[in-house]
């Protein structure tokens, strides 16, 4: 695994502490988050890990409620694990952005005790822009699904790596 996609949150120790391998616990949905500092782009994977779909984008307000909302998904999908798109700049050095999601997502950890993997996000909304730009849809309603197509991207990126590499 190259340095920009080191999991340096939750992992296999963890899980394996808790009682099995990161195989047998990695049944369940997984949440995909793209994180933003007005909007959450949000999907979740189907029960065996394969596809991800997304769901509608959440407006950020305050940290609280950001959570509630996160919660409600969370139980709602029965989440297992979390992925947070990691913005790294284009050379893979961390930057400011990229110190935010790594206290966002500890701060994930702590408060729902799952795992939470980082994910290099670069060019993932220079990708759903442009599978977007491909569709019929308004450049209104294009700008509202750009959110939530990087977070599918940042998970289905996530689950193929991690079938690739036999977790």
């Amino acid at each position: 695994m190259d340095s920009s996609q080191e999991d340096p949150i939750g992992g296999d120790s963890e899980q394996e502490a808790r009682g099995g391998t990161a195989r047998e616990l990695a049944v369940g949905r997984v949440l995909g988050l793209d994180v933003g500092s007005r909007r959450i782009g949000v999907a979740v994977s189907d029960p065996l890990g394969i596809t991800a779909q997304g769901l509608e984008t959440l407006q950020r307000t305050t940290k609280r409620r950001d959570f509630e909302q996160l919660q409600r998904v969370i139980q709602e999908y029965d989440v297992r694990e979390i992925v947070v798109g990691l913005p790294l700049r284009m050379s893979g050095e961390e930057g400011i952005q990229s110190d935010k999601m790594l206290v966002f997502a500890e701060e994930l950890r702590k408060r729902f005790r799952l795992p939470v993997h980082l994910w290099d996000e670069r060019l993932t909304s220079v990708e759903a822009n442009r599978l977007l730009r491909e569709t019929d849809l308004s450049i209104e309603k294009r700008g509202k699904a750009v959110d939530r197509m990087a977070a599918v991207l940042i998970l289905q990126g996530w689950m193929e790596r991690r079938r690739a590499v036999g977790r």
